[in-house]
């Protein structure tokens, strides 16, 4: 069971196009925050964030009780006090135990997570590359997620974000895997959430073209070695040609 509360800001940013003139571009600045339990001791968990434009800004989780900035150099130009947002978990446990009696433990339905698993950039074989696991669209934000490489589970690299908020009060979350793309090689991403019965899972492997065969090699040479001969022949006529012709109009006329 689950509290979520957010709330989105709708920020208008004054911008210059050339030639246009000044125009206002909607920005929204988005604090997300929830505190959930499953049934039994020590089974409760929460998260306070801030987002701007679907991108994270800060989060502060209730074990670790310190902002932890998406990128250190937010920190350097801003601040924010943990306090704050453990204040606000404690409500959010307050308002779940009177949610819950109310309720009769009734819970929310469970929305499924949308998969998704991607490069980031072009593949090649053998460059180090990282895999992207993206969950999109789900609630409540408990989400397990599993690499694997042909068969094998893979854990070694993998990092995992937080819980990021949508606007829609679902939720998101990203998974990195490192690698080095080889040819034939299968990877896998499963979420397990509680709204699946399963794991919700997708393939990737690297699309990359063949390498061509002996044969077709030796065929490219033979035809290489062909349109070669024949030119050199075709070129050879020709100044034969010229020679004669230029022969033939040298030659002295009859007195």
């Amino acid at each position: 069971m689950a509290v979520l509360s957010g709330a989105a800001v709708p920020l208008l940013v004054l911008g210059v196009l050339g030639g246009i003139g000044a125009v206002l571009k909607p920005h929204v600045l988005l604090q997300a925050e929830f505190y959930q339990r499953s049934e039994g001791p020590d089974k409760a968990w929460a998260q306070f964030g801030f987002h701007f434009d679907a991108d994270e800004l800060f989060h502060v989780e209730s074990d670790a009780a310190q902002t932890v900035w998406r990128l250190p150099e937010f920190g350097r130009f801003a601040s924010f006090e943990a306090q704050g947002a453990l204040q606000n978990m404690a409500v959010g446990k307050q308002n779940l135990e009177v949610m819950i009696s109310n309720s009769n433990r009734s819970q929310q339905d469970f929305v499924t997570p949308e998969l998704a698993l991607f490069p980031a950039e072009a593949v090649s074989l053998e460059e180090p590359n990282v895999l992207i696991c993206y969950a999109d669209k789900f609630w409540p934000p408990v989400a397990t997620m599993e690499w694997r490489r042909n068969g094998a589970v893979v854990s070694e690299g993998v990092y995992d974000s937080v819980y990021y908020g949508r606007p829609d009060l679902l939720f998101r979350k990203f998974s990195y895997l490192p690698f080095e793309p080889q040819r034939g090689d299968v990877y896998s991403c499963a979420v397990r959430h509680w709204g699946a019965e399963g794991p919700v899972q997708r393939m990737w492997e690297p699309e990359v073209p063949e390498p061509p065969s002996e044969s077709s090699a030796t065929l490219w040479c033979a035809v290489g070695l062909a349109v070669g001969i024949a030119g050199i022949a075709a070129g050879t006529a020709l100044i034969l040609r010229a020679v004669r012709r230029n022969a033939a109009n040298r030659q002295p006329g009859l007195l």
